[in-house]
């Protein structure tokens, strides 16, 4: 009924290796058809890539916890997007970022660090976060704890400990996959 697309731990878009490319040529595939899907983080950036837009590579702003977001214009009258309050958390976990959405994309949500945290693109059922609507913040925690030796080099190991201690509940964001599941998958999309 619909493509779901996830997260990919230690891959990432950029990554010159033949099953990304595959994966990257599926979702413009998928999108191309109109059939329904959701994708998250890398997910977000083969789509992103796929359609024309551009990622890139950005540590230095690596959003990995919980994080507030600001709804933008995008979500005004969106089926899935369109109940997000103006600030809302969300759980996050990357280092590369869009930089620029492809010009068939509707931006949707930002963040402090990254200026495109959601998309949808125009006149499809296809809808994408850069941050996991699928992972509760206890499930973030975990992965989080999982990665800390990572996080602790990335950030240094006092943040890392902030930010683990920083994860908090994300009711909003956790809500748009059932969003999408009953208005697009069982709705009239």
């Amino acid at each position: 009924s619909a493509v779901l697309v996830g997260g990919a731990g230690e891959y990432g878009v950029l990554d010159d290796e033949e099953p990304i490319r595959r994966l990257i040529d599926f979702v413009v595939g998928v999108t191309e058809r109109g059939h329904p899907m959701f994708a998250s983080c890398f997910g977000f950036q083969a789509l992103v890539v796929g359609l024309g837009g551009t990622v890139i590579e950005d540590e230095d702003n690596a959003e990995v916890g919980t994080y507030q977001l600001t709804r933008l214009a995008g979500c005004d009258g969106d089926p899935v997007f369109g109940e997000l309050p103006q600030s809302f958390k969300a759980q996050l976990g990357h280092k590369d970022r869009a930089l620029t959405l492809p010009s068939t994309a509707t931006s949707i949500a930002k963040s402090d660090l990254c200026p495109h945290q959601a998309m949808r693109i125009t006149g499809t059922p296809v809808f994408a976060t850069q941050f996991h609507p699928e992972l509760t913040w206890i499930d973030n925690r975990t992965r989080f704890e999982r990665y800390m030796e990572q996080y602790g080099r990335l950030f240094g190991q006092e943040e890392a400990q902030r930010k683990l201690d920083g994860h908090k509940p994300s009711p909003e964001a956790n809500s748009l996959l059932n969003r999408f599941v009953e208005r697009i998958l069982l709705g009239d999309f």
